[in-house]
Formats: C-alpha cells, structure tokens, sequence
C-alpha cells in the first residue's frame, strides 16, 4: 500500500510541476518540451529525485501509447483544405526526406568516428524525422504569424514522417543480425509497403466507422463521446500494428476524418483530445527523462555532437531543398522547414527498439538520440522566433495555431 500511495503522489508532483513549469515557460521563450524532459531528468537516478527507473519495455509501451493520442489529436485538428495543401511536400519530406537525412547523418559517421556503416545509419534513421508534438506545440507556443502552405507542410509532415522511421529503424536492426532475423532488401521493400497500405486502409475505414457512430449515438450522455475517441484511436493504432500495419499513419489519418465530419461531439471531442494529447506528451517525456542518465552518456558526447551538427546544418537542409526542389515555397520558407526539423520524443522513442529487440549495444543508441534531441530543443527549438523573423516570415496573415475544419 505505501508503493501505490507514493508512485500516486509521485506521479501527481510530476505532473503538477511540469504544468507549472509550462506556464513559466512561456515567459521565458523556453520550450516547453524541454521542460518536461528536463523534470523527469531531475527526478532520476543523476538527479535530487534520484528515481531507479530502467524499465524499458514499460517506457515504450507508455509512449507508444501517447504517441497514438498525440497523432490522432494532430489529425483531429487538422482540416482537410489544410492538409490539400500541405500534403504533397509533406508525403516527399516524409519518405525520400527521412531516407536522405539518415544517409547524410550516417556517413560522417561511418568516416570520422570509425563505425561501422549500418550501426551509424541505425543512429540516422533514429533521428531523421521531425517529431509531430515538437512541431505542433511549439509553432503554437510561439505564436508567430506564418503563412497557412508553410505551416502545413510543417504540420504535415511531422504527422506523417514516423511510419518511415519506424521501418527503417526496424529493418536496420535486423540487417544487423541475419543469424536472427531472416531479412533482405526486398522483405523489407514488401515490409514497408504493407505498412504503409494498411496503415492508409485501416486509417480511412476506422476513421469513417469512428465518424458513422458519433453520428448516430446521438443518445449518449455528452460525458462519453471523448472516451470513443481515445478507444477508437487506441483500436486502430492496436489494430494496425496487430496486423503489421503503420499504427502511426492510421490514427493520423482517422483523426483527420473524424475531425472533420459533423457530429454532436465534435468541439467536445476536439476540446477533451486536445487536453489528453498534453497529458501524453508530459507523460511520455517524463519517463524518457527518468530513463535517462546523464552521468552514463560522456562517452558517446562526441557520437552525438557531430550527429547534431551534420543533422541541423547538413542532412535536414538538403533533404529539404531535394524533396521540395519542385515546389512553389520560396527559398526562405524551405529555410525556415529545415531549421524546424525539430526531433523531440520519437528518436528517444525509436532509439528504445534496439534494446526491445536485444541488440547488446542498445543503450548507445539511446544515449546518442536523447542527446541530439537535447541540442534540438535547445537550439532550435528557442531560435524559432528570430529564424522566421529573420527570414522575413513573421508578417503572414494566417497563424500557427491548429486550423479548425
């Protein structure tokens, strides 16, 4: 009885200070998903909290579980004349801009600190996608006025790059152990391809299920509308995955669908989704913090010092001008895409699935990653303001905040 009673009261002083600590945040300029991973590093084993916190099959359950919130509330806000106009940069920088990215981490990598070429792109790939709540609360914490084709590329394609990631991450890992994992180029070719149909098929039809039954439970006390929405959004993503297909993709595409059918429920639904994709954003982050420790990344510092500084000024920058060479956004705006590649949550995320599938070296891949999204939110993430007013993008008429359908 005393654990239950001080995991409770832990959990509620984590929790209250990180809204607080958000609140405070806005003031500063500092971004507020940093503040949430900073608290659950203070409460770890380095910190004064000085929490044991090493289980890593735990983690990714609670943040696979956050990120299916987190990407059905951003599919749930988005419009469909929104993501008309966004999705075709969007769909470029999300696969061929992942893969160039990786490459591009990869290879100084392979050449400068010696290692191996498929560990090196396990690190790119874990890193080479934006992360959707990074992007989606910040550009909204800093309340800059962009115009409506950029932001929802930006927007876009931090809602639709994971699948991608996730399949190369996964499919590196097993190139990596052919003694376990029966796998070649064209498995994984089949492997991504299925991922990406049935996360497109299953997203389309538990979407338009999901919109059918709002529609006609009209009947239901209001109360319980939002709780379809979290059970619908966890059915898919589940479902999805059971069936090897793209959990991420699916959800998204379900809340774009729900969002933007009429129904009893809808602001409801939109208001209680958007206070649940907060809570799993500060939950997710917390426990990544906790998980981390510190004193035990020194010596793969200079693994992730040069993985940021080919990241931020070499690999994001070109994938963004190679994928969107074709499109009618203005050489500041491409600019502006590149330097707010923002990585948050995801490549901490992905950098658990190492471990999950017994690689012996996959606490370095975690150390790397959480470091590179430590320099990203620090970096990036507090110079976005200066960047679009330097680029002069800051006089737009449209805002960053979610465009309602």
């Amino acid at each position: 009885m005393e654990f239950t009673d001080r995991f409770i009261f832990i959990g509620g002083l984590l929790l209250g200070l990180s809204i607080l600590a958000g609140t405070m945040s806005n003031r500063a300029s500092v971004p507020i998903l940093l503040i949430f991973l900073g608290i659950g590093v203070l409460f770890g084993e380095d910190g004064p909290g000085n929490i044991s916190f090493n289980n890593t099959g735990l983690s990714y359950l609670v943040c696979s579980t956050a990120l299916a919130i987190i990407l059905f509330d951003g599919g749930l806000h988005t419009s469909f004349r929104q993501f008309r106009i966004g999705v075709r940069p969007a769909c470029s920088l999300a696969t061929l801009g992942v893969i160039i990215t990786a490459l591009l981490v990869a290879i100084p990598l392979y050449f400068f600190m010696k290692l191996n070429f498929l560990p090196a792109l396990l690190i790119g790939t874990t890193v080479a996608s934006t992360d959707a709540a990074a992007v989606f609360m910040l550009l909204h914490q800093q309340h800059i006025n962009l115009r409506k084709r950029l932001v929802a590329a930006l927007e876009t394609e931090s809602g639709l790059n994971d699948p991608m990631a996730v399949f190369l991450t996964i499919g590196i890992i097993q190139l990596m152990d052919p003694q376990v994992y029966e796998t070649n180029w064209l498995s994984l070719l089949v492997f991504f391809i299925r991922q990406a149909v049935l996360g497109v098929a299953i997203g389309v039809g538990g979407g338009k299920l999901m919109k059918f039954f709002l529609r006609r439970l009209f009947f239901l006390p209001s109360g319980l509308y939002p709780i379809i929405g979290i059970a619908g959004a966890m059915l898919i993503f589940g479902g999805t995955a059971l069936l090897h297909g793209s959990g991420f993709l699916a959800v998204y595409i379900a809340g774009l669908i729900v969002g933007n059918g009429e129904h009893k429920a809808r602001r409801l639904m939109s208001d209680f989704m958007d206070g649940m994709a907060w809570l799993a954003q500060m939950v997710m982050l917390l426990i990544l913090g906790l998980l981390a420790v510190p004193s035990h990344m020194a010596n793969d510092m200079p693994i992730a010092l040069l993985a940021t500084g080919i990241l931020m000024f070499v690999a994001r920058p070109a994938a963004v001008f190679i994928c969107l060479a074709a499109s009618r956004l203005s050489w500041q705006e491409k600019t502006f895409i590149s330097w707010v590649g923002l990585r948050g949550a995801v490549p901490i995320y992905l950098a658990l699935i190492p471990s999950l599938m017994g690689n012996p070296y996959g606490y370095i891949y975690f150390n790397v990653a959480f470091a590179i999204v430590l320099f990203s939110l620090i970096l990036q993430g507090w110079t976005i303001h200066p960047v679009a007013k330097m680029l002069g993008l800051g006089d737009g008429k449209e805002t960053t905040s979610r465009t309602e359908p």
